[in-house]
């Protein structure tokens, strides 16, 4: 590393800028100092390092100083412009804001997206988007505002097609005037949940300005030149590109071309692309060095048909590369790809040492002075960490692999180092792993990087030309195309393969690299020892070659040997432990845990018993109540709250497997998100109400459980489940129906036959209501008062003794530490009564923020406060975990409120 300084001042950079984000403030005055000591001394002790020294402490030290600057600098100014007291103040804030489209423009269904750097903003008197009182003055800008310089998220909420194609005429660098109002993105709300809020303020965006109708957005061409037009003139190129995709390849593949050779996803299919994700193959989707690589080489090849000189073909590949970079999207990983491409041709016209991890730390250095937040970008991390991933392990692994052909022997370095080490990453963001990643992307990015990228890429150059020929072209594509698509579906015909990880923790991430380069290390010495020249005493044998090396058993001694050996089973074995330990489920130390996910207007449970069980009492689930006529308004990937909200975070918290799901009735905002979870997240048995809603999408998640072999229960009372040793589910509703038919009968008011149970578990007591009314309240308070719960056990033809229905009696008796409040707090249920019956010190209620039901409803949240239970809300506090243990339960919600 003496020999290195810019490596070691780049890592050095990047270590600083971290510690600098996880710390802030006096935290990191005191960091540095603490650094500062620690240098010191190895300076004093070794002098030789003394360089060294300096150059770390100058760039942890410039690195931490330059974030803190950032970081100062990254403000809202809106709430002055707008003489606002504080953001709360400003959220809904009703305003008219000049300024320039600063992004490409997505229109989307019934939404436009993009980002609008604002010159001026006013406030617009009258009603905010909250409702209430907008207590500004209301007037238009008369020119002596003060200036503004901020980005701003626009969404515009589209009211006919004519507006959408009004809003497809939108383009960066048009000079726009907005009326719209004010919104705080949305944080994480869940423990692990995605943090939108801090996503934009990486991109040094802090409001979103919502418009409603394309008739409040005023819009004009740009006038003069400059990066913006730039910009603008790229964004039509790229959409000039789409379109001649379009016109030469036909569905599916003409979106999954657009993202292979421009790097445009905004088409490809959805099902494409989950496919390729759970392979592990979504790099290829995404432009990287393998694309630009690939680029500069069939450039160097063009110019040495056209006779060019080296020297002219390596300048004109080098002015080449940043239009290559501009056409695909500006991506961190291409930026990185661009800037090191571009320096080593430089390096290679002027004849100078080509070093692949100095021209790594050059543009990783670059590209955070140009932007900080780069560091936080996971195509960033990924893009550095596997390209120097594969300069330092693969010469390691080289060795190792010598029983291989050479080619091979490359092939399977490459392709295995890439795997090993994205690995922490992929599980840290994407909580999967595939165990056929390593075959699938032996098998297909050659295939894909060097076939059908090529093929295609030459159908559009021809078909831009002459559109028969690039038809032609295309139908071989699309049936390179079409053979890579059944690969992967095969593949991911086998879902066992599929390992769910929770995130683990930065010291997890650095154990397994230290890890792993002793395991490579130690095992290439070891592998090398046992490879040494064997040849007879009078052979004849190269110059140079020592005698020694001439019998392998004396080329090294045994000594060595044997710590060559045992350093590589000690990586071998502190890997194999990490990877135990890191694969297990998220745990809570023996004690239980009731979990309330935050899914919006809707109900998503998610209980852990004391020995690792798991079960997931209801999905939540999207409601659309979109007409037909209206099919215009459908986005490409709607949000779906299971697939968007609820499997991601199953996912961040380890969980390989559900023992059990309870749908406890069929409506869509519970039972909806439960689609997702049972196609991607193993299940062990099927609980339901025992009735059919009468809904397509209640069928289809019907069939899907019939068609994972998943076993499934009809629900009703009297029953019981106990999940482990210190676990039980006491089921108290519905009623059973006494019905001679053979099929399920269909129940069009779901409400009324919720699955209602009563859950038992370390000491600690929970009431799950589902959306029961108040006749199932009735009902079930009747069956309890008059002792009748005990028949529908017996009914329930299981044998029990008497002993176990005077434990089920003693359990209904007691009061409950906390009760799910049925229907999101609607005041069709929990009457005073049934509060009364159970007596909760505590009540939970699962409501959508802002929803448009008015849930929950005041005379609820009165008969809990004159219970005297304390009031947990999924609207207000974000997800509520409670953990139970001897008895004590303890709760922490995501969201901190004023009380």
């Amino acid at each position: 590393m003496k020999q290195r300084p810019l490596i070691v001042f780049t890592v050095s950079w990047i270590a600083g800028s971290s510690a600098a984000y996880a710390c802030s403030g006096s935290r990191l005055l005191l960091l540095i100092a603490g650094a500062s000591l620690l240098l010191a001394a190895l300076g004093m002790y070794r002098r030789d390092f003394l360089r060294t020294v300096i150059i770390i402490w100058c760039a942890l030290a410039a690195s931490g100083a330059y974030w803190e600057l950032q970081e100062a600098a990254n403000v809202s100014k809106l709430p002055e412009a707008l003489q606002a007291a504080d953001a709360a103040q400003m959220d809904g804030a009703s305003a008219r804001m000049t300024g320039m489209i600063a992004s490409a423009v997505e229109v989307d269904g019934d939404r436009a997206d993009f980002v609008m750097s604002v010159r001026q903003a006013v406030p617009i008197g009258g009603t905010a988007a909250n409702g209430k009182p907008n207590s500004r003055d209301a007037g238009t800008s008369t020119g002596s505002e003060p200036m503004v310089s901020e980005k701003v998220m626009v969404q515009v909420k589209l009211k006919s097609r004519q507006e959408q194609e009004a809003a497809r005429q939108w383009q960066r660098g048009d000079r726009v005037r907005i009326s719209g109002s004010l919104a705080q993105p949305q944080s994480a709300r869940n423990f692990g949940g995605f943090d939108y809020r801090q996503y934009l303020v990486t991109q040094k965006i802090h409001w979103l300005f919502k418009a409603a109708g394309a008739s409040n957005v005023q819009a004009s061409a740009p006038s003069g030149i400059g990066m913006t037009l730039l910009l603008r003139w790229n964004d039509q190129a790229r959409n000039g590109l789409s379109g001649m995709i379009d016109r030469i390849f036909q569905e599916p593949h003409a979106g999954y071309m657009k993202g292979l050779i421009i790097g445009l996803q905004d088409d490809l299919d959805p099902e494409t692309y989950a496919e390729f994700s759970q392979l592990g193959l979504t790099h290829i989707l995404a432009i990287s060095g393998m694309h630009v690589a690939v680029y500069v080489g069939c450039l160097l090849y063009i110019f040495s048909l056209l006779r060019l000189s080296r020297e002219k073909s390596l300048l004109l590949v080098m002015l080449l590369v940043p239009l290559y970079v501009l056409l695909s999207g500006v991506s961190p990983s291409v930026v990185r790809a661009g800037i090191m491409s571009m320096i080593g041709l430089y390096a290679a016209r002027k004849g100078l040492l080509k070093d692949g991890l100095n021209i790594l730390s050059a543009a990783a250095l670059l590209m955070l002075l140009w932007n900080p937040y780069y560091l936080l970008s996971v195509s960033f991390q990924l893009s550095f960490l596997v390209t120097a991933g594969l300069m330092v392990y693969v010469p390691l692994i080289h060795p190792q692999l010598s029983f291989l052909p050479s080619k091979i022997a490359g092939a399977v370095g490459v392709t295995l180092i890439a795997q090993l080490v994205s690995f922490p990453l992929t599980i840290y963001y994407f909580n999967q792993f595939s165990l056929l990643s390593f075959a699938a992307n032996f098998v297909l990015v050659p295939f894909i990087t060097f076939l059908v990228l090529p093929v295609g890429t030459a159908a559009l150059l021809i078909g831009s030309l002459w559109l028969p020929g690039g038809k032609m072209l295309a139908a071989a594509a699309e049936w390179l195309d079409d053979l890579s698509f059944w690969l992967v579906k095969w593949m991911n015909g086998y879902p066992q393969f599929v390992t769910i990880w929770k995130s683990p923790s930065p010291v997890w991430i650095a154990s397994y690299f230290i890890a792993l380069y002793g395991l490579l290390y130690f095992g290439k010495g070891w592998s090398l020892s046992r490879r040494q020249m064997a040849v007879e005493p009078d052979a004849t044998v190269p110059l140079g070659v020592p005698p020694a090396a001439r019998r392998p058993e004396a080329a090294l001694p045994s000594r060595t040997k044997t710590r060559l050996a045992a350093g590589a089973l000690g990586g071998l074995c502190i890997l194999i432990v990490l990877l135990y330990a890191g694969y297990q489920p998220e745990h809570f130390r023996g004690a239980g845990a009731v979990q309330v996910l935050d899914v919006g207007q809707g109900d998503s449970i998610l209980i852990t018993t004391p020995q690792g069980k798991h079960l997931l009492v209801d999905g939540g689930g999207t409601v659309s109540f979109r007409k037909a006529e209206d099919g215009w308004k459908e986005r490409k990937q709607p949000f779906e709250v299971g697939a968007k909200v609820l499997v991601p975070l199953l996912k961040k918290r380890g969980i390989h497997r559900l023992d059990a799901v309870i749908v406890t009735h069929g409506d869509q905002d519970h039972a909806g998100g439960m689609q997702a979870v049972l196609e991607q997240i193993p299940v062990g048995a099927f609980l339901f109400n025992g009735t059919m809603a009468g809904t397509a999408a209640f069928d289809r998640l019907m069939a899907a459980a019939v068609d994972k072999d998943i076993p499934i229960y009809a629900i009703h009372q009297g029953m019981n489940y106990d999940p482990d040793g210190r676990t039980q589910l006491v089921f108290l509703g519905p009623v059973l129906s006494q019905t001679d038919q053979e099929a399920l009968p269909v129940v069009k008011d779901q409400n009324h036959d919720s699955v209602v149970f009563l859950l038992e578990m370390n000491g600690g007591r929970f009431l799950f209501t589902g959306d029961m009314d108040k006749a199932s309240e009735e009902q079930l308070l009747e069956t309890l008062d008059s002792g009748r719960f005990g028949e529908a056990v017996a009914d329930n033809g299981q044998t029990v003794d008497d002993r176990a229905l005077q434990t089920v009696s003693e359990l209904l008796e007691a009061p409950v530490d906390v009760i799910k409040i049925a229907h999101h707090g609607s005041k069709t249920a929990s009457s005073a009564e049934w509060l009364s019956r159970w007596n909760p010190a505590a009540a939970v209620i699962s409501a959508g923020v802002n929803n448009l039901y008015g849930h929950p409803h005041a005379d609820v949240l009165q008969r809990i406060s004159e219970e005297g239970a304390a009031v947990y809300r999924t609207d207000l506090q974000g997800e509520i975990q409670f953990s139970v243990k001897s008895g004590k339960i303890r709760v922490r919600t995501k969201l901190i409120t004023k009380s």
